[in-house]
């Protein structure tokens, strides 16, 4: 499961090389697009690639009420690594809001885990959760785990997935709810091989609420951060199956493990392909990308009702208004949805972009390699409306950035 960025040098996932592929098709398409105006962008953090950590991949980040920023990076870190003495193993961070980067934990590839691929969350204590996506246990093959990071650095094993009926490598994160219950996916395992809905409880027990089956309702929720309703439902998406097997939204009741496809995609008109979480409004809407699709097939953003109906907010077109939209959404007050692509923009080197309730695309901040390449992760916004994110290559060490967007 080593994902990477185009220039970084490290190998790419058979999950997602279909779609690196096609970057060839539209890195010379150009279209007209609205652009922002008054933005300021700035560089938090770049990455070095060494001791400091190393491409942020599908990542977003986690802020506190000080306005501090943490996520995790997937390679760096520790001088050496068990398992990959060349890259490292990945962080877990920490920037404040002076800009001041500061490591919380180097994973090591042991015990610990490694390579973690998705974001954090954290509660009132200041403990953060997260997974990776593997790691040696007692020789066992690396099939990830769930982590607690306390406030002292001190790094707790929760689960260690054990790749069989419970689930293996989830490269997606974790939710709490008010119990200080944890939900997640996995990638693969389960009873079926294609991935799994999990809940872990506060004493680390692992209960597995759903094994997909493949093509009737999903398969491999893979940067998946599950979203939950007032009355206990989850809803997530998966990259695969479904009737056309190319993918599914779905709920599962995280008390029975209940679980129903809302909607299949087509890889039509109707998008393809979805890799990251979805974003639930008050009248139970769901919204969300998919990388590919649309017509173009450089990806959408959709919205699905409660009665499963799908509305296409927005088709890229594969040029300058952005190529593949990877990480997840952040919805505003007004209704407005922002996010980024992996590739297209002025420069090709990916987007920041803003799709209103009518279905208007802005293009917020094109990439240009030097502020960031790549970003795959979605963005976070604080009360004052600013933007945070990531971008898993570029900036002045070409490891990756941590960036800020005023509007």
């Amino acid at each position: 499961m080593n994902i990477t960025p185009r220039q970084s040098g490290w190998v790419s996932s058979p999950g997602i090389r279909a779609t690196l592929a096609l970057l060839a098709v539209f890195v010379t398409t150009l279209v007209s697009t609205e652009s922002a105006q008054a933005q300021t962008y700035s560089i938090l953090h770049s990455f070095m690639g060494n001791s400091d950590g190393g491409g942020p991949f599908q990542a977003p980040l986690t802020r506190d009420a000080a306005g501090n920023l943490y996520g995790t990076t997937t390679y760096g870190g520790s001088s050496r690594c068990t398992t990959d003495v060349e890259n490292g193993c990945g962080t877990v961070f920490k920037i404040d809001k002076t800009g001041k980067h500061t490591v919380l934990h180097r994973f090591t590839g042991g015990a610990d885990g490694r390579n973690p691929y998705a974001g954090l969350v954290r509660d009132a204590a200041g403990n953060l959760f997260g997974t990776t996506a593997g790691g040696f246990v007692d020789g066992a093959p690396p099939y990830g785990n769930v982590f607690k990071l306390d406030t002292t650095g001190k790094l707790t094993v929760l689960y260690n997935f054990k790749g069989g009926t419970d689930g293996a490598f989830p490269t997606g994160g974790v939710i709490r709810d008010a119990s200080g219950n944890l939900y997640g996916v996995t990638y693969e395992g389960g009873a079926f091989g294609f991935g799994t809905v999990f809940k872990l409880n506060t004493t680390g027990k692992e209960i597995l609420l759903y094994s997909f089956r493949g093509v009737p309702d999903g398969e491999n929720p893979i940067y998946e951060n599950l979203v939950m309703d007032a009355t206990g439902n989850l809803y997530g998406s998966t990259y695969g199956g479904g009737a056309s097997n190319q993918g599914t939204v779905f709920k599962v009741n995280a008390t029975t493990g209940a679980e129903e496809v809302l909607y299949s995609f087509a890889n039509g008109t109707d998008g393809g392909l979805p890799y990251s979480g979805l974003v639930l409004d008050g009248k139970g809407n769901l919204y969300g990308a998919t990388s590919q699709g649309g017509g173009a097939g450089a990806g959408t953003v959709f919205k699905i009702d409660p009665a499963g109906k799908e509305t296409l907010l927005y088709k890229f077109a594969g040029g300058k208004d952005g190529i593949f939209p990877m990480g997840g959404l952040v919805r505003d007050a007004k209704g407005n949805l922002w996010g980024t692509t992996l590739y297209g923009g002025a420069n090709g080197f990916g987007t920041v972009f803003k799709v209103n309730a009518r279905g208007k695309e802005t293009l917020v901040h094109s990439f240009a390699m030097a502020d960031g390449d790549t970003p795959w992760a979605g963005l976070i916004k604080d009360g004052a409306g600013n933007l945070y994110g990531s971008t898993a290559a570029g900036g002045v060490f070409n490891f990756g950035t941590v960036f800020k967007i005023k509007p």
